[in-house]
């Protein structure tokens, strides 16, 4: 390998930094750094500094040519009394080791170690794109996971919408389980529960919204539910054994549905559907986006924040890039970068009105470069018995 340019650096806990997890695969607590040396012709060797106590784990199961220690790389004034300046302080010396004199981070990296870099006369420039579009497109391994978490979302989707539907409402209307009002705090545990029994939880909670609560389109919902009102459910766990992230909206009517809420529910489908079908790479976000507001606008809704608390509109962008993170780039909305083969998406239009409620129908999918999959199956309909 010939002499090194420069390096590549992205650091800090793998459990909390994804972009980090993400490069070398491999979860840990503690404070983690991955250095690529770089050199001239493009070739690059990524070394693993990573607590000793974790160095045979890493060789078995991390992305890395060579795993190595803090204590492999000490500089002569190091602070051992804290792991992460302890680790810090040892990439920076670790750099020099290999005569690197620039070094390129992500917008992720913690200020300490770009501190120590620099207090050992580094030249530290930050990428603020570095890695973005490596998680953009995601690999088979990815694929499955984001699969495995969608059927697992839709399974609760049908248990919590099913729920409802079969509710018994009470004179005033109001639905009851087991003798008592059935409201959205009720439902939340039951959703956590799910989860939990099959290795996922929910760390952003869930959303079930219903009635005039869900004309706010982020609202996670409370009170009780009725009959007659759309109800939004909308859930994103988190698998814990892949760390990738379900996504999964739909809505449900107990009992009869009201015409407006039919008419709002047929725009909402029509516009998912024209958004999936622009979607594949090569197009830009900001088409699949239009796609969308063309369905609504032609249906006579409104696309934006209404000045009009009773106009019924669309006041989100259409979707976003998913994985890791529930929400990552890129922005399915105005203005939306071009879309890449391996992006996965979910595809999200909504209605909202702060009289009636929402609806809003989300899918998962994946770009692919004459179209898209789409990860779901789960009916899309208002009826749930």
């Amino acid at each position: 390998m010939s002499e090194f340019t420069h390096a590549v650096v992205v650091a800090g806990s793998p459990e909390s930094n994804l972009s980090l997890y993400h490069r070398i695969r491999f979860a840990v607590g503690d404070p983690t750094a991955s250095i690529d040396l770089v050199c001239a012709d493009g070739s690059s060797e990524r070394i693993l500094m990573i607590r000793d106590i974790e160095m045979d784990r890493a060789k078995q199961n991390a992305r890395a040519d060579r795993v190595v220690c803090p204590g492999d790389y000490k500089p002569e004034v190091r602070n051992e009394g804290d792991r992460e300046l302890a680790t810090a302080q040892s990439v920076a010396q670790c750099l020099l080791d290999h005569a690197i004199s620039k070094v390129i981070v992500d917008r992720t990296l913690p200020e300490i170690y770009a501190h120590y870099m620099r207090e050992r006369g580094l030249n530290v420039e930050c990428d603020p794109m570095l890695g973005v579009m490596e998680r953009r497109s995601k690999d088979d391994q990815e694929l499955d996971a984001l699969r495995a978490a969608q059927k697992l979302t839709e399974g609760c989707m049908s248990f919590v919408c099913e729920l409802i539907a079969n509710a018994n409402p009470n004179k005033e209307g109001v639905l009851h389980l087991d003798g008592s009002p059935l409201t959205s705090e009720r439902i939340f545990p039951l959703i956590d529960l799910y989860f939990m029994e099959r290795g996922a939880s929910s760390p952003h909670g869930s959303i079930v919204a219903a009635g005039p609560v869900g004309g706010d389109c982020h609202d996670r919902g409370h009170g009780p539910i009725r009959t007659g009102e759309p109800v939004i459910v909308d859930l994103f766990p988190h698998v814990k054994a892949t760390k990738y992230h379900g996504d999964c909206t739909r809505c449900v009517v107990h009992g009869d549905i009201p015409d407006e809420v039919t008419k709002m529910h047929a725009c909402v489908v029509e516009a998912q559907e024209a958004a999936i079908n622009a979607t594949r790479a090569g197009v830009t976000a900001d088409a699949v986006h239009r796609a969308t507001l063309g369905v609504i606008t032609e249906h006579g809704y409104y696309a934006g924040i209404p000045d009009d608390p009773d106009t019924i509109a669309m006041v989100h962008g259409t979707g976003h890039g998913i994985g890791l993170d529930v929400h990552e780039p890129p922005l399915i909305d105005v203005g939306g970068v071009e879309l890449v083969r391996g992006d996965v998406l979910t595809i999200e239009p909504g209605l909202y009105s702060k009289r009636i409620g929402g609806i809003r129908i989300e899918d998962m999918v994946v770009v692919t470069d004459d179209g898209c999959e789409n990860f779901n199956t789960l009916q899309k309909g208002l009826t749930w018995k």
